[in-house]
C-alpha cells in the first residue's frame, strides 16, 4: 500500500481548476493499492510537513503560483518526497514565459517574437505596436490557464489589455499573434521520453483563441486525438514537444502548447509542468490514445516520482 498525498487547492487564480482534478484523482486511484491523503497547501502546509516521514510520495494537482512554479516542489525536496512534476529549476522556468522563450530560442525552437514589460516602467504602446505588430496577445508573464490573456487588433485595446494583465502580474508579454491551429503535445518519461499523440484544439465560434473561458466552459472547444494533421507534421511537433522539455530542464512529464501556423510553421507558445488531471483534460486524451487509460496513467506517473527518487537518493 503506498500512502500517497495528494496536493490541491493553492492560492493561485487556477484553485477551482485545482480541486476538481483533485476530485477526480481520488476517484480514479485504485483503493487497494494507494491510501490517499489530501492537503489544501492553503491551508494544510503544516499538516503535510507533519506527516511526510509516513508519506511514499506526493501527487501534485497544483496550478499556477506556488504550485507549478518551484515553491512547492523545493519544500517537498527539503522532505525527501517524491512527486510527479519536475523539479524547482525547470518548473520555475517554465512558469516565467519570458525565460521559457528564452530557453527556447537557445534551443532552436520556434516561437512567437515578443517583449516583455514591467508595470512601474512607462510602456511605449505605439513602439511596441511598430515592433510586434497587430493583432497581437498581451498575457501575464507568470500565470496559467489562459489568466489575464487578451488579443489586441487595436491601440485603445493595448491599453486595456495592459491593464488587465498587470492586475495579475507585475510582468506582462506583449507577443505577436500567430494565426493558425492550436495543437498541444505530452511528453512522459524520464531519460527515455516518449511523446504523446498531439492533440488539435478548435475554440468554439464565440472565441479568438484558447482562453480561459473556452478552456473550461463545457462544450466551448472541441478537441481531436490524435490531430487531423499529416504524419510528418506531427512528427514534427511530437519532436518540438521532447525538445521543448529538454530545453527546460523538465522531467517526468509536460505538455506543450503550440500554433501551427497558415505557412506550416509550428510556433512554441507554452510548456505545461502540471497538466490538468481530469480524464477528459488534454494530457490524459492524449495518454489513452497512446494507450494508458487515466487510472493506469495516474500509476505510471506515481511510479515514475518513486523511481526518480530513489536515483537521486543513491
Amino acid at each position: 500500500m503506498v500512502n500517497l498525498a495528494l496536493l490541491y487547492g493553492g492560492k493561485s487564480a487556477e484553485r477551482e481548476v485545482s480541486i476538481a482534478g483533485a476530485r477526480e484523482v481520488e476517484k480514479a486511484l485504485d483503493k487497494k493499492r494507494y491510501m490517499v491523503f489530501k492537503y489544501d497547501v492553503a491551508t494544510d502546509l503544516e499538516g503535510l510537513v507533519h506527516d511526510a516521514p509516513r508519506l511514499d510520495c506526493v501527487f501534485i494537482l497544483l496550478h499556477g503560483r506556488f504550485g507549478e512554479d518551484g515553491t512547492v516542489q523545493g519544500l517537498l525536496d527539503l522532505l525527501d518526497l517524491p512527486y510527479q512534476s519536475s523539479g524547482v529549476l525547470g518548473s520555475a522556468m517554465s512558469m516565467d514565459k519570458h525565460v521559457s522563450k528564452i530557453m527556447y530560442g537557445q534551443a532552436g525552437i520556434l516561437t512567437p517574437s515578443w517583449k516583455k514589460v514591467s508595470r512601474n516602467q512607462s510602456v511605449d504602446e505605439e513602439g511596441l505596436i511598430g515592433e510586434i505588430g497587430l493583432p497581437l496577445v498581451v498575457k501575464p508573464s507568470t500565470q496559467g490557464s489562459s489568466v489575464g490573456i487578451g488579443l489586441v487588433n487595436t491601440k485603445k485595446e493595448l491599453r486595456q489589455a495592459l491593464d488587465e494583465a498587470f492586475s495579475w502580474d507585475r510582468e506582462v508579454i506583449v507577443e505577436q499573434f500567430i494565426k493558425g491551429r492550436e495543437i498541444t503535445g505530452g511528453v512522459l518519461g524520464l531519460e527515455n521520453v516518449e511523446a504523446l499523440p498531439i492533440v488539435e484544439i478548435i475554440p468554439g465560434e464565440d472565441f479568438d483563441f484558447f482562453d480561459y473561458e473556452a478552456k473550461y466552459k463545457p462544450g466551448a472547444t472541441k478537441e481531436i486525438c490524435p490531430a487531423r494533421l499529416e504524419k510528418e507534421v506531427s512528427k514534427r511537433a511530437q519532436e518540438i514537444a521532447i525538445m521543448a522539455h529538454r530545453a527546460l530542464s523538465l522531467s517526468i512529464y509536460s505538455r506543450t502548447d503550440m500554433i501551427l501556423s497558415e505557412n506550416g510553421e509550428i510556433y512554441c507558445i507554452e510548456t505545461n509542468t502540471i497538466p490538468g488531471m481530469t480524464p477528459t483534460s488534454l494530457f490524459p486524451q492524449a495518454a489513452k490514445v497512446y494507450g494508458l487509460d487515466f487510472p493506469e496513467l495516474l500509476d505510471k506517473l506515481i511510479e515514475l516520482a518513486i523511481e526518480r527518487k530513489e536515483r537521486e537518493r543513491q
